[in-house]
């Protein structure tokens, strides 16, 4: 599932992973936070936590991951996700180089660093 992180500024979107996420978490949750952050912001910020209690992707959501950032292509000017899964962080770095705003990946023990430079 996915969860909102609250106490942010309203250009950024908190998101946290916890459990196996699935197509509905995107469609029911993140897509609407991003449509809501959009309405008043040109450049929004995402911060994605993906931590220890992080089980995985249904294929779905993996999908829906993909349309979400594609389907908003211009509209991101910072990214940062927070992982200690090798897989997920390389995945990252390589979408980050073709996207036109900001991409960081941090570890788990790194999320406040995340946290202050999404929000700086």
């Amino acid at each position: 599932m996915i969860r909102l992180l609250p106490d942010l500024p309203a250009n950024v979107i908190g998101a946290e992973a916890v459990g196996r996420v699935e197509k509905d978490d995107y469609t029911r949750i993140l897509e609407p936070a991003v449509a809501a952050a959009l309405e008043s912001h040109d450049k929004i910020r995402l911060l994605y936590v993906l931590g220890p209690e992080f089980e995985g992707y249904s294929a779905g959501a993996g999908w829906e991951d993909t349309k979400l950032g594609v389907g908003h292509w211009g509209a991101w000017e910072r990214i940062a996700v927070v992982t200690d899964r090798e897989w997920i962080a390389d995945a990252v770095k390589a979408l980050g180089r073709m996207l036109p705003g900001e991409v960081r990946v941090l570890g788990t023990d790194e999320r406040a660093e995340a946290e202050a430079w999404i929000t700086g």
